[in-house]
C-alpha cells in the first residue's frame, strides 16, 4: 500500500482504508513504485501475535538469516527476489547528530551518495552477510519498530536488500 498525499496513512488503516491498529505494510510516500526508486522503504508493524513485520526481528539472529537470505517482493505487475545486504538497528525520532536517518535515502543523486548509504548500513549491521550492493542496484529497506531501549525513543530494526540480478 502507499498513500502519496497522506504520509503514514496505512500506519493505522488497513487494505480497505478502514481504521485498524494493525495498519498495513506500506511504501513511504516519496518512493516511486512504478519507476522504482533506488530504495523503496517499506514499513510494517511488529505485532506481538506474529503478524505483519514481526518476523523481521528474527533476522537479528545470524542463524535465522542463514536460512532466509532472500526475500520476494511482488507488485501487481512484477515479481522480484532480493538478497539481504544488512540487518541493522537505529534510534529514530531524536535529534542526535549520530542518528542514521535511513528514511531520507530514496534516490541517489550520485554514486557517492549511494555508496555512503550502503556503507552506513554495513557499518550498523548486526553481522556481515558478505553481500553488498553496486551503484545502479535497486534496494528495499524493510522497517519496523522494536523495543529494546528502556524509557527511550522507538528503535527501528531495518533490513536492506538488493535486487538479485540474472536469477532466471
Amino acid at each position: 500500500m502507499q498513500s502519496v498525499d497522506t504520509p503514514n496513512f496505512y500506519l493505522d488503516h488497513d487494505f480497505n482504508k478502514e481504521n485498524s491498529i494493525y495498519g498495513g505494510p506500506y511504501v513511504q510516500e516519496n518512493c516511486d513504485i512504478e519507476a522504482l526508486s533506488d530504495n523503496l522503504i517499506i514499513y510494517g508493524h511488529h505485532m506481538k501475535d506474529g503478524s505483519m513485520f514481526s518476523t523481521l526481528i528474527k533476522f537479528q539472529s545470524r542463524e535465522f538469516w542463514e536460512d532466509h537470505k532472500v526475500i520476494n517482493f511482488d507488485i501487481l505487475t512484477d515479481e522480484k527476489e532480493y538478497e539481504i545486504v544488512a540487518e541493522f538497528k537505529t534510534a529514530v525520532y531524536t535529534n542526535r547528530p549520530d542518528e542514521f536517518k535511513y528514511f531520507r535515502f530514496t534516490d541517489a543523486a550520485n554514486e557517492e551518495e549511494f555508496y555512503a548509504y550502503i556503507q552506513k548500513c554495513k557499518e550498523l549491521a548486526l553481522y556481515d552477510t558478505g553481500v553488498s550492493a553496486e551503484y545502479g542496484d535497486k534496494l528495499i529497506t524493510l522497517s519496523t519498530c522494536e523495543y529494546s531501549r528502556k524509557n527511550g525513543n522507538c528503535c527501528k530494526t531495518n533490513e536492506i536488500t538488493k535486487h538479485r540480478r540474472n536469477m532466471f
